[in-house]
């Protein structure tokens, strides 16, 4: 194995269209009883915090996780035709992913805020689902933090496939903190200013490579080359 390569799913992939903070808004109000007077802040956090923070914001106790998770996951399968119907993959993202799965030495899979079944919905709301290895992503639920996130994709690969410590990783994200959980992990990080965050923002982040998104395939591939040659 020559590469692993995890992608973001949220303004990296794909365009929720807003759809994202109706699920947290969602599973607040079933678990809360009333809807959040504030919505949630996400921009790259985890699902284990982006709902730790909007029961602290709102002035609820926070219930326990798998009641949290539950309703997550109620919420965005609600939702996955209204996702279907507003969102869209975004420009690249598909060819991206089939470059990478046609890689016979690389492992492409997800390092994500969402627990595992919302990013399965957001996936195969628009029939990205099967151009990534799912089973050795690491989600929402596994860690409150983005960069810890990082070991727990590397310890399902590495019993998957046998991965060792030395295959380069490389994480494609749009937001500070996939540069930070790449930086702080000691990965390689290809920053896409396809979210809110400008290549400005990005580079200031850490990435020394930040593309306009994921459009120009080639453009990609060579820096993921680059990334597995070492």
């Amino acid at each position: 194995m020559r590469l692993i390569v995890l992608w973001d799913i949220d303004h990296t992939l794909i365009d929720n269209a807003g759809v994202s903070k109706e699920i947290y808004a969602a599973a607040f109000t079933a678990l809360a009883g009333f809807p959040p007077a504030q919505a949630a802040r996400t921009e790259g956090r985890t699902d284990r915090l982006i709902m730790r923070d909007m029961f602290l914001r709102n002035g609820v106790s926070e219930p326990g996780w798998t009641g949290i998770e539950a309703a997550l996951a109620q919420a965005g399968q609600e939702r996955f035709g209204e996702l279907q119907k507003r969102g869209m993959a975004l420009p690249g993202a598909r060819d991206a992913l089939k470059s990478a799965a046609g890689q016979d030495t690389w492992v492409s899979s997800v390092l994500t805020g969402n627990i595992a079944p919302n990013a399965h919905v957001k996936l195969s709301a628009f029939d990205l689902d099967s151009l990534v290895d799912l089973t050795v992503g690491a989600y929402g639920a596994d860690a409150l933090q983005r960069p810890d996130l990082v070991d727990v994709s590397r310890e399902r690969i590495r019993h998957r496939y046998g991965a060792g410590q030395d295959v380069p990783v490389v994480l494609v994200g749009d937001t500070p903190r996939d540069v930070e959980a790449a930086l702080a992990t000691g990965c390689q990080v290809l920053a896409v200013a396809s979210g809110i965050h400008s290549r400005d923002e990005l580079s200031a982040a850490g990435a020394s490579v930040v593309l306009p998104d994921l459009s120009d395939t080639a453009k990609l591939l060579f820096h993921l080359e680059e990334a597995a040659a070492g």
